[in-house]
């Protein structure tokens, strides 16, 4: 393997490593933010729920932009298709968490209007986490692509059902993420809800992975004889096999940390699936790849050099943060 073949690599792996830590990070606010009208009862308990995000949300989505950023630098090709052809999907994305973000303050601060405001919050919440998985689906399950590496379909052409499977799995694992973050955060009843929360979503995620799995057997069965999937489809179902007695047993943290891992499994999953593709094509030949759609060796090398500088940056202030944040929410002192 050459010089510009490990940084293709390396690349591959990173930008996988930074979507699934926003998975992971930002998934336990998205899956809050979701589930706030089911979870509380009564406006302190929502409170409690949007307090017990407050501090963290917005370094959160960090990891997304910095995603983003690398998906550019790295495969410009991929990153363009991508952003072009999924453009209105996106969008709706990014209008969610834009109006998600502002949500957070009017509702704070606007009496009249908060039943409005904490609408567009749990929107805002719920739409990026499924279209999120809606467009992985895509990506992973294939999509018309023309020697000029455009995007050929439509909108519709999105709505296919190994894309759904894939979107319908990732609400679940935002949702059991956000359910074992309110039970680990939260006491009393709000707790036992969100416990309750946890256990459903769960079971939702294991059984929306085996669907996911017979999607994929269908469509991609090529995919399926990677031995690196099958470890990590393990690790998956071993996760979500230990979670439940955890919350049983009110080990919180402990169902945090395991459905965290469940998540990051699932991206190893699809990763193992997905290499050596970016984006795959209808047409096999034309799929972009870590190969035909990267920047020079030069540019990868570069950014490598940034990515070691800056990651240990990142994910030292998340640690920090989370340590400093740690602990019950309540009600006293300034916030949300």
């Amino acid at each position: 393997m050459g010089t510009w073949d490990l940084l293709r690599n390396i690349w591959f792996a990173l930008i996988g490593v930074l979507l699934a830590g926003y998975s992971v990070l930002d998934g336990l606010d998205l899956g809050v933010g979701a589930l706030l009208p089911f979870l509380a009862k009564n406006e302190d308990e929502k409170r409690l729920l949007i307090r017990s995000i407050g501090p963290v949300w917005d370094g959160n989505e960090v990891w997304l932009l910095t995603g983003g950023g690398a998906l550019f630098a790295a495969f410009p090709h991929a990153y363009a298709t991508v952003f072009s052809g999924f453009y209105l999907a996106l969008m709706l994305v990014l209008f969610s968490l834009i109006l998600r973000a502002v949500s957070l303050e009017f509702r704070a601060h606007s009496a009249q209007r908060k039943g409005f405001w904490e609408a567009a919050f749990v929107g805002g919440s719920f739409i990026p986490a499924l279209l999120f998985g809606v467009a992985l689906g895509n990506v992973v399950g294939g999509v018309p692509i023309d020697a000029r590496m455009e995007f050929t379909g439509s909108f519709f052409t999105l709505l296919r059902p190994l894309p759904l499977v894939f979107g319908l799995l990732g609400l679940a694992a935002f949702l059991l993420q956000g359910a074992t973050w309110a039970a680990l955060k939260t006491t009393g009843g709000l707790q036992a809800r969100a416990r309750r929360t946890a256990r459903a979503t769960a079971v939702a995620t294991g059984i929306l992975f085996f669907l996911s799995f017979l999607t994929v057997w269908i469509y991609l069965p090529g995919a399926l004889k990677k031995i690196p999937a099958w470890v990590f489809a393990v690790l998956v179902w071993l996760s979500l096999g230990l979670l439940v007695p955890a919350i049983n047993k009110g080990k919180d943290g402990r169902a945090f940390l395991l459905s965290s891992c469940a998540f990051l499994s699932l991206w190893g999953t699809v990763g193992a699936i997905h290499y050596p593709n970016l984006v795959r094509a209808t047409d096999p030949s034309l799929s972009l790849t870590i190969t035909n759609a990267s920047s020079s060796a030069l540019t990868l090398k570069v950014m490598l050099v940034i990515a070691i500088i800056g990651m240990p940056l990142v994910i030292g202030y998340t640690i920090y943060a989370y340590r400093v944040f740690k602990g019950k929410v309540g009600l006293d002192g300034p916030g949300y």
